[in-house]
């Protein structure tokens, strides 16, 4: 299966503490491999294994707190 770069855009992320729940909400999503926040830019860079629904995305950053814009 191709690998997919993804860049998102998050809101609700003010620290460093912000950036680190982001990163292991994602990485708790079924098909995502990888994930890099910039904290400044308020993104999120996913890689991921084929297509991960969105939504799925959405749910998981919406239990730490965070929104997927």
């Amino acid at each position: 299966m191709d690998e997919t770069t993804t860049t998102l855009r998050v809101g609700g992320m003010t620290c460093e503490n912000c950036a680190r729940h982001v990163t292991d909400a994602l990485l708790g999503v079924p098909g995502i491999r990888g994930a890099r926040v910039d904290l400044t830019g308020g993104t999120a860079t996913i890689d991921s294994t084929g297509d991960v629904p969105r939504d799925a995305i959405a749910a998981a950053l919406a239990d730490e707190g965070y929104d997927l814009l």
